[in-house]
């Protein structure tokens, strides 16, 4: 499971997964000079940290090095969800309370996701009357 990503490495990784392409210290460090005072060296190390750490892969291009995700951000986001859901003494209660925290889109966002994912799941055995799954009743054996 990955650590969360502290303020800086959050920063960088956010430029990184935006762009969606190979990128280098200098690209990454002339964006952050917009908004902030920060040095050549300290892109640098926070780069070189997240490729240590498995979040970004690098290339060498020249006398530098092209540094590209290695997941997106939603992946990322997904598993600090879950291992924040796993960390919980009781998983069911944690999720109630989740959802109660969901604004209107973030509940139809979740609406849409189980729709996506829906098909996936195996129905409980002892969830249908028959005792049978929703793949039995696809099956040709089946009869259904």
């Amino acid at each position: 499971m990955p650590r969360q990503l502290g303020d800086l490495e959050d920063t960088v990784m956010t430029r990184v997964w935006q762009w969606n392409r190979p990128v280098t210290v200098r690209e990454v460090l002339e964006d952050l000079q917009q908004e902030r005072s920060i040095a050549y060296t300290t892109v640098m190390t926070v780069m070189d940290n997240l490729h240590q750490k498995g979040w970004v892969r690098r290339e060498v291009d020249g006398r530098a090095y092209r540094y590209t995700a290695v997941s997106t951000r939603a992946a990322y986001s997904a598993a600090l969800m879950n291992e924040a859901w796993s960390q919980s003494d009781n998983p069911a209660a944690a999720l109630v309370a989740f959802f109660g925290m969901m604004s209107a889109e973030q509940r139809e966002a979740l609406r849409d996701a189980i729709r996506v994912v829906a098909p996936t799941f195996p129905e409980p055995a002892d969830s249908r009357p028959d005792g049978g799954t929703a793949a039995d009743e696809a099956s040709p054996e089946s009869g259904r």
